[in-house]
C-alpha cells in the first residue's frame, strides 16, 4: 500500500489538482467557499463559549480564547475533511475504480492532499491572526509539520476502512457524519483537558485514548503551550502504536475488498 502511494506521487498530484477544481467548479466564489464554513464555525463556537457559556471570560493560558479555540479547531477541520470526503472517494471516482489497470489505493490519498492544501491556507491565516494579536510564530511552531504528518497517517488509516466498506454498506457514509458530530465533543477542542483532569481523573484517562486527543493537544502545545512533542513521550508512543495498528488493519481490509469493488459499483 505504501509502495503504491509513493510510486504514484505525480498522478496523485494531478488528481488532487483536478479534485480541488471540481469541488468548486460550479460556484461563483470558487475556493473561497472552502474557508467560509470553517470561519463561520469558529465564530459560532467563539460566541457561544465566550459570550454565552463562559460568561464573558476571554483568556486561556494568557491567550485570547478565540486563539485557543482556533488552535484546536484547525486540525479537527483537516481530519473531518479527510474522513468525510475520503469515505465517498471510491463512489465519486467509480469510473476509475472500474478500470482494471488503475491503482485505486491512491484515491483516498487524493482527498488527503486536497484537504491539506485548504488546511495550509487556513493555518497561514491562523498564524496571521496570532501575529495580529501580538503572538508571533516561534520555534515551537516548527512542530506543526510533524503533527500534520501524524494526522495524515491516522486519517488515511481510517479512510482505508471507511472508503472500502461503504461500497458494501452505503449507510456508512451517514454513520460517519453522525460519528463526527459526537467525536468533536470527546476531543479536547472546546474543553480544557487540565480542568477535566482535576475533577474527573478517570474520565480524562479514557478520553486520552482518542488518537485525535494527541493531535489537537499537539497543535496547542506548538502554538500556545510551548511544549515539544517528545516531552509527552508516553502519549507519542501510544499514538504511533495505535496509528500503525490502524494502518495495518485499514490497508488489510482495503486490499481484501479491493477485488470486489468493480462488482458493487
Amino acid at each position: 500500500m505504501v509502495k503504491d502511494i509513493f510510486g504514484n506521487l505525480k498522478l496523485i498530484s494531478e488528481l488532487s489538482k483536478n479534485d480541488l477544481k471540481k469541488r468548486f467548479a460550479d460556484s461563483y466564489f470558487g475556493i473561497l467557499w472552502a474557508f467560509v464554513s470553517p470561519i463561520i464555525t469558529i465564530c459560532v463556537y467563539w460566541f457561544v463559549f465566550t459570550v454565552g457559556m463562559r460568561g464573558g471570560g476571554n483568556e486561556v493560558n494568557g491567550y485570547p480564547y478565540v486563539l485557543w479555540l482556533i488552535s484546536g479547531l484547525i486540525p479537527w477541520f483537516l481530519f473531518s475533511d479527510i474522513l468525510t470526503s475520503g469515505t465517498s472517494v471510491l463512489l465519486e471516482y467509480a469510473y476509475l475504480v472500474k478500470k482494471i489497470v488503475f491503482n485505486v489505493s491512491i484515491l483516498p490519498v487524493v482527498k488527503l492532499v486536497t484537504a491539506t492544501f485548504i488546511h495550509l491556507i487556513l493555518l497561514l491565516f491562523t498564524l496571521l491572526i496570532f501575529a495580529g494579536t501580538g503572538h508571533f510564530p516561534d520555534i515551537y511552531m516548527l512542530q506543526i509539520p510533524y503533527y500534520i504528518i501524524a494526522l495524515w497517517c491516522f486519517s488515511i488509516s481510517c479512510v482505508f476502512v471507511t472508503s472500502s466498506v461503504v461500497l458494501f454498506f452505503r449507510d456508512l457514509g451517514q454513520l460517519v457524519n453522525i460519528f463526527m458530530q459526537v467525536f468533536i465533543w470527546i476531543t479536547p477542542i472546546m474543553w480544557q483537558d487540565a480542568l477535566i483532569a482535576e475533577s474527573h481523573p478517570v474520565l480524562i484517562g479514557i478520553l486520552r485514548l482518542n488518537p485525535m486527543y494527541y493531535i489537537v493537544k499537539g497543535y496547542r502545545d506548538a502554538m500556545i503551550n510551548h511544549v515539544w512533542f517528545w516531552d509527552n513521550m508516553g502519549m507519542t508512543i501510544y499514538f504511533w502504536v495505535v496509528t500503525v495498528l490502524m494502518f495495518i488493519l485499514g490497508s488489510s481490509i482495503f486490499a481484501r475488498l479491493k477485488p470486489h469493488f468493480s462488482d458493487v459499483l
